[in-house]
């Protein structure tokens, strides 16, 4: 039992390794279901689970694996005097690096803040290579309400969608049903009912909901992009209690006042109606 014990904790913990590694580099929820990004067949949320089982089951054994070996451990925690010690010297360097390490990540600072970013640096090449969604679960959107939502004609981008080959009921369906109906990712059911988008030019003021990756552009630039007077703006904004710069991304923006990106951006519309 021993011997099944440590073998068991240790492919559990090699398993677990490997999907973490893997739940590092996956894209973001919303670009994984948007594009129905897999890894050897496998989807985020089958990774997901599968890392979640894996670390249970690891726990369990790692249990176990203490039970056997408790009188080795505790001879750790004792001193010259062979009597029971809890803070040895070992012990509190053990303590010290754990606990260097939860502060040091809480508080943002190198090298823990650097492992995170360059987590972020894989989701955002991701986001760039695979496209995000208009909005958060787009896939999960009945056609009707994704077409209101982007501007188009409910019964137009039906019609699209039918004339680019596609099987599609009805506008109750939503973009993951229709996709999965013609073996297609939700973002290539929107590429198809592109020809019931309304045409909106640089200038004519926001679209009716951002484009893919407008998040990640900053304030200035989409006033720029949109042929929008930035200093109006940003004072329309400030005015309704917010703290923004220009140089702010509309994710990083929201978050600063503690707002949803979609929230901030129906407020930058108010000042082009």
């Amino acid at each position: 039992m021993r011997r099944i014990t440590s073998l068991t904790s240790l492919l559990a913990f090699l398993f677990t390794v490997l999907t973490s590694i893997i739940l590092y580099i996956v894209p973001q929820g919303r670009v994984a279901y948007w594009s129905n990004w897999k890894l050897w067949g496998l989807t985020k949320e089958q990774w997901g689970a599968i890392h979640i089982n894996l670390g249970f089951l690891f726990l369990i054994f790692l249990c176990l694996h203490i039970y056997y070996n408790w009188k080795p451990l505790t001879a750790y925690m004792k001193d010259k005097a062979r009597k029971l010690k809890i803070f040895t010297k070992e012990f509190n360097i053990a303590l010290i690096i754990v606990l260097v390490t939860a502060l040091g990540t809480w508080m943002e600072i190198p090298p823990f803040s650097t492992v995170l970013d360059i987590g972020e640096g894989f989701k955002d090449r991701a986001a760039a290579k695979y496209g995000e969604p208009p909005y958060g679960h787009a896939e999960l959107s009945p056609l009707k309400g994704f077409a209101q939502k982007m501007g188009m004609d409910a019964d137009k981008a039906l019609e699209a969608l039918r004339q680019a080959g596609l099987s599609a009921e009805n506008s109750s369906q939503t973009l993951k049903e229709i996709g999965e109906a013609n073996d297609l990712t939700p973002q290539q059911v929107y590429e198809a009912m592109k020809s019931a988008a309304p045409d909106i030019e640089p200038g004519q003021g926001l679209p009716p909901s951002p484009a893919p990756g407008t998040g990640n552009m900053s304030i200035k630039d989409i006033c720029v992009q949109y042929n929008l007077d930035r200093m109006a703006v940003i004072q329309h904004l400030r005015n309704k209690g917010l703290e923004i710069k220009g140089s702010m991304t509309l994710k990083e923006a929201a978050e600063a006042n503690n707002m949803g990106p979609l929230d901030l951006y129906d407020l930058m519309k108010e000042t082009v109606k």
